[in-house]
């Protein structure tokens, strides 16, 4: 896991109203909290969390979190951010104080590669789950998980269980529950018609909300 280092502001207004002047000046309101402290209320620049964020190791790089002005620093982790629906910009950001041998659990990214047989063979590649919860001492939690799908034939499928896990990490799902599978072309065809025919009418949508990305929310903005 990579160490990054980034710089944010504290910030002593909160609420809604703070929040959105606080992103109209065009930054970004989040928490800092863990280990039992109180939560810091924080805000970060952009750019700063995007370099964060495009780092090899992703969502799960181990953060050093200093506070404008402190010389200290707080290993953390983003726990979650909320996305604006629309935009697709981070409106929030959590992040959560640890320590470099603290085990932790955290949803993770499975990468399907490669090119499988059936797909070859004139299937259709169904990916029914592409994220698994996964334990492990935080410096060791990969970015994703790659499951190699190269010798998936028709009607075959794969599951938790045919993950290649690194040492030290656990997954905690279920592992007879199915990754992906091939489906044959005309079964594939005949749910894209049923799921055509089977449509309703959808009412009016309700204003959207945040998306988040991550645990559930803990900043009072998101």
């Amino acid at each position: 896991m990579e160490n990054v280092s980034i710089v944010v502001h504290k910030r002593d207004a909160t609420g809604t109203r703070a929040a959105k002047r606080l992103r109209k000046s065009g930054l970004i309101p989040g928490v800092l909290y863990g280990h039992g402290k109180p939560a810091t209320h924080i805000a970060v620049e952009p750019n700063v969390l995007r370099d964060a964020l495009g780092t090899s190791a992703g969502m799960h790089a181990v953060l050093d979190v200093k506070l404008e002005g402190q010389k200290r620093g707080h290993k953390a982790i983003i726990k979650e951010l909320a996305l604006d629906k629309v935009k697709h910009t981070v409106i929030h950001v959590d992040l959560e104080e640890v320590r470099l041998d603290e085990t932790i659990e955290t949803r993770v990214a499975v990468h399907f590669e490669g090119e499988s047989k059936g797909v070859k063979a004139g299937g259709v590649l169904d990916e029914s789950i592409r994220e698994v919860t996964v334990k492990g001492v935080v410096t060791r939690i990969p970015e994703h998980l790659v499951l190699d799908i190269t010798e998936l034939d028709v009607n075959g499928t794969l599951k938790v269980a045919d993950l290649q896990v690194p040492h030290g990490l656990e997954i905690l799902d279920d592992p007879e529950e199915v990754l992906c599978s091939v489906l044959p072309p005309r079964k594939a065809a005949e749910e894209a018609v049923e799921g055509e025919e089977g449509v309703e009418p959808v009412p009016e949508a309700a204003p959207a909300e945040p998306e988040l990305v991550g645990r559930k929310e803990t900043g009072e903005e998101a």
